[in-house]
């Protein structure tokens, strides 16, 4: 599961002018209604191209202080605003024109969904008496509200210009209770140049966090009290409660797996923490035979295993805000619906009314003793066994568990390690990592590049996006200018989005971006080959891309091995632009 953090919304202390700013008006044109609804919510920055019809919407920006990112093309506005909103913790925003415009977003918006991110495309549609019938009319379609249904959680047609600003605290409602999604709203072309009369701002009401009644709770960690092998889960929908996750594991004595969204939740290099290993077979097996697993804001879903439902021969613990989620497979023992962090925390304080956990569980070790332990299993034999994993000491678990994990794609992934290890010397333990649907980046660094809860990793999960990660860095480092931000990437998915260097370089961001050339797809490449079929269109020819990123206005390099990397990222992260890093790959054949 995805970002299920509650996003921040400004209050009147926030916005220029104070509250009487947004008192109501006698008229005024529809584009100004957005842009104050806007800034009412607490926004400041948006993502998006100009077009014929979204004009009126950008005469508003500068008037209100909103800041514009133009990306070239207006799925990277899309991963862009869903980048700023993961770091950031408000809802982002992207505005798009009509038609071909509003179809370029739906992939990114679509990826939002998947990841529940708080991502908000206003758009201009037909005019309020446009005909059924075609009449030509310029980047017409038959229904972008439809279109946009098929992707986010809601897209709203309004019809009044009053109607604005009700459809704009609709948006924030979603986005700060329960599990957020992005959301569409659609103003009439005719409503965006008329000017009518509206009524003051509508703020959406502040929710308070919520949690599961006590019995449930209750009887939940007495499961949890009993439970002589236990293990947590973590999805994107913990990323708001790191700590108590932490504090619920070191009470439990429990090794911690993440989804790929969960990813440094909580730190990896935690005794306690297994990392990114939810698809790995032997951490699968391991879970399967746990008496208790406490899962936090995940789907357990089939994009975090890379494999058939979970089974698991335990009780399982379910913590989400999402109420569908407790219908899920595998199912609920103990189903908790409410805010992570609340609802964490809540289960934290019964246990220790209760006592605390028993002292009785093999696998408790407690993780203030835990780091000697765990040093002495990392040097243990690269080859363990799943079925012989020791069920003493839970950091000498961890560590085991982690040694199996990797030995299953040892070879595989021996290409990437190094390269990341040097990427992880360099980079500040606060950086952004953003990823794309690439091997080097699934296989590579979401097991092998370690991050900490003060840093973020950001990928494209379930919906499985390419040319996510050039255009996430931009909207990551719009969020967060004082923080490094670096873009890994594949060369096959790079191309989707690598004229987001010309963004980058307009904005002098210093940006580097880390491709790994392995000419072409290389993991349909590889699922041809294991089935007996001949590469078909997967091969792509060689492009000089540093010679690209040059052309764009930045920078490009070439490492040929780990040490070269570590000094180009070195200085990438201080040029006045961005640069392009290829790491030309040698594939195992």
């Amino acid at each position: 599961m995805g970002e299920h953090s509650a996003p921040r919304v400004s209050g009147d202390a926030d916005r220029p002018g104070g509250p009487e700013r947004f008192g109501p008006e006698p008229a005024m044109s529809g584009g100004e209604a957005i842009v104050r609804s806007l800034v009412a919510h607490g926004v400041r920055e948006v993502f998006g191209i100009p077009g014929t019809h979204n004009l009126e919407i950008y005469r508003y920006l500068r008037r209100y202080d909103i800041g514009n990112v133009t990306p070239r093309h207006e799925q990277g506005a899309g991963y862009a605003a869903d980048a700023y909103a993961r770091v950031s913790g408000r809802p982002g925003v992207a505005i798009t024109t009509t038609g071909p415009a509003l179809l370029n977003i739906a992939a990114a918006v679509g990826q939002a969904y998947s990841d529940s991110v708080p991502l908000l495309v206003v758009s201009p549609g037909m005019p309020l008496r446009h005909p059924r019938l075609s009449n030509g009319l310029l980047h017409e379609m038959r229904s972008q509200t439809d279109a946009m249904r098929g992707v986010a959680a809601f897209s709203h047609r309004v019809s009044s210009v009053d109607e604005i600003g009700a459809a704009v605290a609709r948006a924030f409602a979603l986005f700060t209770s329960g599990r957020p999604r992005p959301a569409h709203i659609e103003i009439p072309l005719d409503l965006l140049e008329a000017a009518e009369p509206v009524s003051g701002i509508r703020l959406t009401p502040p929710a308070a966090p919520a949690v599961p009644p006590c019995a449930e709770v209750d009887r939940a960690a007495d499961a949890l009290r009993t439970a002589r092998h236990p293990a947590i889960v973590l999805g994107g929908g913990a990323r708001g409660a790191g700590e108590e996750c932490l504090a619920l594991a070191e009470e439990l004595g429990a090794p911690v797996v993440t989804t790929a969204n969960g990813k440094g939740i909580v730190a990896e290099t935690h005794p306690l923490s297994v990392g990114v290993s939810l698809h790995s077979p032997a951490v699968q097996k391991w879970l399967a035979d746990r008496d208790a697993v406490v899962a936090v804001g995940t789907e357990l879903a089939e994009s975090d295993l890379w494999s058939a439902p979970l089974e698991l021969n335990g009780t399982l613990i379910r913590i989400d805000v999402d109420p569908a989620q407790m219908y899920a497979e595998p199912a609920a023992g103990h189903p908790l619906v409410g805010d992570a962090r609340a609802t964490v925390g809540a289960v934290i304080d019964a246990l220790r009314a209760r006592g605390g956990a028993a002292a009785t569980g093999t696998d408790r070790g407690g993780a203030a003793a835990a780091t000697g332990a765990a040093a002495t299993a990392a040097e243990r034999s690269p080859s363990v066994s799943p079925s012989v994993l020791p069920e003493g000491d839970a950091a000498r678990t961890v560590a085991a568990l982690r040694v199996a994990r990797d030995d299953e794609t040892r070879v595989r992934d021996a290409r990437w390690v190094p390269y990341l290890r040097a990427v992880r010397r360099v980079l500040a333990p606060d950086a952004v990592i953003t990823s794309d649907s690439a091997q080097c980046c699934y296989y590579g660094a979401l097991p092998h590049l370690p991050v900490g809860p003060e840093g973020r990793y950001l990928h494209p999960t379930g919906f499985g996006t390419l040319g996510y990660a050039l255009p996430a860095a931009i909207g990551a480092k719009t969020a967060c200018p004082g923080r490094q931000v670096v873009a890994l990437s594949g060369d096959g998915g790079l191309q989707f989005s690598v004229q987001e260097l010309a963004t980058a370089a307009q904005l002098r961001l210093p940006l580097p971006v880390v491709v790994f050339d392995n000419g072409g797809y290389g993991e349909i490449r590889d699922e041809m080959t294991a089935r007996g079929d001949t590469p078909t269109a997967v091969d792509l020819p060689s492009v000089d891309l540093p010679a690209l990123a040059r052309a764009y206005g930045g920078y490009g390099e070439r490492a040929h091995s780990p040490e070269e990397l570590a000094d180009a990222l070195a200085r990438a992260l201080t040029a006045p632009g961005p640069t392009l890093i290829t790491v030309p790959e040698e594939t195992p054949r």
